[in-house]
C-alpha cells in the first residue's frame, strides 16, 4: 500500500534504551580507566562502580519517583527537601561501602630475595626498607570533606539532568495527547461529513416521490430504489472508514438523480463518470459537500444554471472537477460549504493524505470550479 499511516513513537521504550546505553557506557568507563599491560585492579574498579551507582540510584530516584510525584504537582518545597535528604542519604551510604567494606589495602614492600633455593622473604610493613628499595610515590588524597563536596555537586548535576529529561518526556507526550485529541476532532468532523447529507434533501425527494406516484409509477419506483441505495449507503457502508470507488460513485449517480427531481430540465446537470471503475478503496463521502455546494449555490430558477461533476483516474491518482453557475458573492460561497466549513474539509483531507492530495479552487464572474485530486490506494485506507 501507497500510504504509511504515522505510528506514534513509543517515548517510554525510546528512553529506557538512551538510560540503558547511557549509564553502561558511564559503567564501563573505570574498567578501562584502572586497566594497565592487560590487568585490572578491580578494587579500584568495585570502588568506582559502587560511587557510581549511588549517582544511578539518586538519578532514579529523582526521575521516577520525585519528579512525577512531587516536582509535576507542584509540591516544590517537598521535591527539594526529598531530594536534598536522598541524596545526603545515599553518598553517606556509598562512603560506608567504599571505605569500610572496600577498604584500600595498605602499601607493602615487596618480597625480599635471600638466595638461590630460599623462598623470598615477606617484610612487614614495619620492617626497615632494603638496600635500594625505593617507596613509591603516593598521591595526596582529598579528604572527606572534599569528597563529599564532590559528589554532592555531582548529585545535583544527576539530578538536573534526571529533570531535564522527565520534562521534555513529559512535554513530548503532552505533544502527542494534544496532537490525538485534535486527531479525534477531525474524526469527528469526518464522521459528521459522511452523515451531512441535508434532512431537507430527504424531505424534498420524497415530496417529490409523492407527487410522482400517480403521474409516472415507473419514475417514481426508480426514485424509491435510489433514495434507499443512498441511505443504505450512509448507514452501512460508510461505517468502516472506506468503500470502494464503486459503491462511492453509484451514491453519487442516484443522489443527482434525485436532486434533478427538484428542478427543471432548464437547469443543465452534467456527470461524467470513468466506463470502466477498479476495484480500489477510497474514504467515503469525498466529494458529497462540494457537490452539495454546486447545487446550493449554482442552482437559480430565476437566471441560467449548470452543475458539472467529473470524475476520471490518471496515472495513480483520482481527479474530481465540480463546476456550478455562480449566483453569489465568493464569501458566501467560501463560508458554507453545506455547514461544515472549507476549513475543516482541508483538515479532513489533511488527516485522510496528509500532503498528498491537490485541492485548487478557482471562480470568475460566472462560475465556480472545485477540483480535488488524491493518490489511488491498493489496498486499506489510511488508519485502517
Amino acid at each position: 500500500m501507497k500510504y504509511i499511516q504515522p505510528k506514534t513513537p513509543n517515548l517510554k521504550a525510546i528512553e529506557l534504551v538512551v538510560l540503558t546505553m547511557s549509564w553502561l557506557t558511564i559503567f564501563s568507563i573505570p574498567f578501562f580507566q584502572h586497566r594497565q599491560n592487560g590487568l585490572v585492579d578491580w578494587s579500584s574498579v568495585f570502588v568506582e562502580w559502587i560511587r557510581m551507582f549511588s549517582f544511578l540510584v539518586i538519578f532514579m530516584l529523582n526521575a521516577y519517583y520525585f519528579v512525577p510525584k512531587l516536582l509535576f504537582q507542584k509540591k516544590y518545597i517537598p521535591y527539594i527537601g526529598f531530594t536534598l535528604l536522598a541524596i545526603f542519604a545515599v553518598i553517606s551510604l556509598s562512603f560506608f561501602l567504599q571505605y569500610y567494606l572496600l577498604p584500600v589495602e595498605p602499601l607493602t614492600m615487596p618480597p625480599m630475595d635471600l638466595g638461590p633455593g630460599m623462598p623470598p622473604m615477606e617484610l612487614g610493613t614495619k620492617m626497615p626498607a632494603p638496600l635500594g628499595f625505593r617507596t613509591p610515590h603516593i598521591e595526596e588524597h582529598k579528604s572527606i570533606l572534599m569528597i563529599f563536596a564532590d559528589n554532592f555537586l555531582i548529585s545535583i548535576l544527576v539530578v538536573g539532568a534526571g529533570t531535564t529529561l522527565k520534562m521534555m518526556s513529559q512535554w513530548l507526550n503532552e505533544e502527542n495527547r494534544r496532537k490525538d485529541v485534535e486527531k479525534e476532532q477531525l474524526k469527528t468532523e469526518l464522521a459528521l461529513l459522511r452523515h451531512q447529507v441535508s434532512p431537507h434533501f430527504f424531505m424534498n425527494t420524497l415530496n417529490n416521490i409523492h407527487a410522482m406516484v400517480d403521474i409516472d409509477v415507473e419514475s417514481a419506483k426508480d426514485a424509491i430504489i435510489r433514495l434507499s441505495t443512498l441511505m443504505r449507503y450512509l448507514l452501512y457502508d460508510t461505517a468502516q472508514g472506506h468503500t470502494s470507488l464503486k459503491k462511492e460513485l453509484d451514491f453519487i449517480e442516484s443522489y443527482i438523480t434525485l436532486m434533478k427531481l427538484r428542478f427543471s430540465k432548464k437547469i443543465v446537470i452534467t456527470v461524467e463518470l470513468p466506463d470502466k471503475v477498479p476495484d480500489i478503496q477510497i474514504p467515503p463521502m469525498l466529494f458529497i459537500s462540494f457537490l452539495e455546494n454546486a447545487f446550493k449555490h449554482g442552482v437559480s430558477y430565476q437566471a441560467e444554471s449548470f452543475v458539472y461533476f467529473k470524475l476520471s483516474l490518471i496515472d495513480q491518482e483520482i481527479n474530481c472537477v465540480i463546476r456550478n453557475s455562480k449566483h453569489g458573492s465568493k464569501e458566501n460561497l467560501e463560508k458554507n460549504y453545506s455547514g461544515i466549513g472549507l476549513t475543516n474539509i482541508r483538515k479532513s483531507l489533511e488527516l485522510l493524505f496528509k500532503n498528498d492530495y491537490t485541492l485548487t479552487i478557482h471562480e470568475n464572474t460566472n462560475q465556480f470550479e472545485v477540483q480535488l485530486k488524491i493518490p489511488v490506494y491498493e489496498n486499506k485506507m489510511p488508519g485502517h
